[in-house]
Parts: structure tokens; C-alpha cells; sequence
């Protein structure tokens, strides 16, 4: 039952990051795309947890804690420069 119950929430998650990736390329403006953008680590952070619950290890959870931090980074910066322009003041 927790086999199934992974599959079937992997294939979501696919399907939600097959969606932003559409959104990424396609959306009307720059802050729609930053949104897509970070929503699509999410699904890869979830991606990467659900394929470590799977195989019974906790060796990913690191990789999914890095590129947390990496993508929180960038969507920030992404923020900023849309904002003012410049990452860097």
C-alpha cells in the first residue's frame, strides 16, 4: 500500500513540475516566471525526499536540503533585481 501510495504522489509531483516548466517558458511576465521558478525547487526538493522514502535511505535529504538553500538564494536575488534592478546595491 506505501508502495503504491509513493507512486502515485511521484507522478503528481512530476505532473505539477511538468506544469511549471510550462509556466516557466510561456508565462506572460518576468515575476510569473521567478514564481514558477521557485515552485519548481519545491517539487524537485519533494521529488528528491519521496525517491529517498522509496529506496529507504537518507542519503538525499542532504541533496534536497542544498538545493533548498540554493533555490531560496536565487529566488531572492531574482526578487531583487526585478525590484530595483540590481542584485547587488
Amino acid at each position: 500500500m506505501m508502495t503504491f501510495a509513493l507512486q502515485i504522489t511521484i507522478g503528481m509531483v512530476i505532473i505539477a513540475a511538468i506544469l511549471n516548466v510550462y509556466r516557466l517558458i510561456k508565462g506572460p511576465d518576468a515575476p510569473d516566471r521567478v514564481l514558477a521558478l521557485d515552485t519548481l525547487y519545491i517539487n524537485t526538493i519533494g521529488l528528491i525526499v519521496l525517491l529517498g522514502i522509496s529506496l529507504g535511505t537518507r542519503m538525499y535529504l542532504e541533496g534536497a536540503l542544498l538545493i533548498a538553500v540554493m533555490g531560496f538564494i536565487g529566488t531572492v536575488a531574482l526578487a531583487k533585481y526585478l525590484k530595483r534592478g540590481s542584485v547587488i546595491e
